[in-house]
C-alpha cells in the first residue's frame, strides 16, 4: 500500500522544483536578450544568485526523496546512492 505522506511529499517536492525552474526561466529570458557587448544587469545577477541556489536546493530535495523511495522498494542499492552534498564526486 502506498504511503500517503510519501506521495504528498513527492508532489510538494515536484511543485517546488518546477516553481524554482520557472522562476529561473524568467530571468534567463532577460539574460538571453542582453547584447553580446552589454553587461548583465545587476538585478539579473542578484536574481540569478538567489534563484540558482533555490533551484539547486529544490532539485536536491527531490532527488533525495526519489532515492529514498527507490531504496525502500529495493530498487536502489544503498552503496550506489550518492551521498548528500558530495555531488557524486569522490575525493
Amino acid at each position: 500500500m502506498p504511503d500517503v505522506t510519501e506521495i504528498e511529499a513527492l508532489k510538494a517536492s515536484l511543485r517546488g522544483a518546477r516553481a524554482a525552474a520557472d522562476a529561473l526561466a524568467a530571468v534567463a529570458e532577460s539574460v538571453e536578450h542582453t547584447g553580446p557587448h552589454a553587461d548583465v544587469a545587476d538585478g539579473d545577477l542578484d536574481d540569478l544568485q538567489r534563484l540558482t541556489l533555490a533551484n539547486a536546493v529544490a532539485a536536491q530535495a527531490l532527488r533525495g526523496l526519489v532515492e529514498s523511495m527507490l531504496k525502500r522498494r529495493g530498487k536502489l542499492a544503498a552503496e550506489a546512492a550518492v551521498e548528500v552534498g558530495s555531488a557524486g564526486i569522490d575525493e
